[in-house]
């Protein structure tokens, strides 16, 4: 997948390698978190454009329209990164992500269909939500989608996915669990954990040389939403392996001075050096809020505890696994 940070550089491509801009079967959406939801949307999307032999393209936007508006940081689910890794599964040719600013914000609806996403981007098929906005002041909308479509482009519109307890799947649904720390219904809602991918940095290595439990440190970026300050039973994929681990975020108040959020993780079965490297940490369940120890040694006993305890979660999760596996 080839991704470009606005349609200027989209164009360039083609133009650069001297190809011919193909006609596209395009996803127009925020896809923030990318949950059951937008996953239903792209499968749908990648059944439509192998019927039609069309190569596909996600349309999406840089930064949450509200983040926008209000002037305030964003908060997403997935970073740019974490957004790309998500849907590589569907193996989708182009994702554009479209720069939100004075010019682009101002756009009337009907130019967007007309000049961006026929003209320059060919669309032949579109693929979105019932509740789907755009073009100036947000009212572009899914009926004038279809109100100029005309035989130039069709339009699927993708109905909404529930979840098991019968709520409707959203990326703030998402965002309500997961800052309730509900790792599992936010596992639910994905269709997959939650993530924070990150590199590898430097840390104090108190871990090896103090509590006797090496860990590796990942900065989340900025504008991440984290789930509560915690310790996390979590799974963590180096490469194209995978190791059970536990995984504190937060600000180590124990240890550290600065208010500085990191990732903290103790990978079962593991002693390489990781430094440098990219990592995709998976949080499963949160087992316990972070705490300020008085010294060095209780929160070395409470480290042993919560490994554990981990142990314990990993077993049952792996029994449960058996279980459904032999169900099937």
């Amino acid at each position: 997948m080839k991704t470009f940070h606005g349609i200027d550089e989209y164009e360039a491509f083609f133009v650069n390698n001297r190809e011919n801009m193909p006609e596209v079967a395009l996803a127009l959406g925020k896809f923030d978190g990318i949950h059951s939801g937008h996953a239903k949307l792209f499968d749908d999307l990648t059944e439509e454009a192998g019927k039609r032999k069309l190569k596909t393209l996600i349309f999406t936007f840089d930064k949450p329209f509200s983040a926008y508006f209000s002037g305030n940081d964003p908060e997403v689910l997935t970073t740019y990164v974490e957004r790309e890794e998500a849907v590589k599964r569907w193996g989708i040719d182009y994702l554009i992500e479209y720069p939100l600013n004075e010019d682009t914000v101002g756009v009337e609806a009907d130019r967007f269909i007309d000049d961006i996403l026929v003209r320059r981007l060919r669309s032949v098929f579109i693929a979105a939500g019932p509740d789907m906005s755009y073009g100036r002041g947000g009212k572009g909308n899914i009926d004038l989608l279809k109100e100029k479509a005309g035989d130039r482009y069709e339009v699927l519109v993708v109905p909404k996915v529930m979840s098991h307890e019968g709520e409707i799947v959203s990326s703030s649904l998402v965002r309500d669990e997961l800052k309730t720390g509900n790792m599992e219904k936010v596992t639910g809602l994905l269709g997959r954990p939650y993530s924070i991918i990150g590199k590898v940095s430097r840390g104090r290595k108190l871990g090896s040389s103090v509590l006797d439990m090496p860990t590796v440190n990942i900065i989340p970026e900025k504008y991440k939403l984290l789930p509560p300050h915690g310790v996390y039973f979590s799974e963590t994929v180096v490469g194209s392996e995978k190791y059970k681990s536990i995984t504190n975020i937060g600000v180590k108040p124990t240890v550290q001075r600065e208010n500085k959020v990191n990732a903290e993780t103790f990978l079962y079965d593991f002693d390489d050096d990781l430094y440098g490297e990219n990592i995709q940490v998976d949080l499963l369940h949160f087992h316990r809020k972070e705490m300020k120890f008085e010294s060095l040694d209780d929160l070395k006993r409470q480290m042993l505890d919560d490994k554990m305890q981990g142990m314990r979660f990993n077993a049952a999760r792996c029994h449960s696994e058996q279980s459904e596996e032999s169900q099937e």
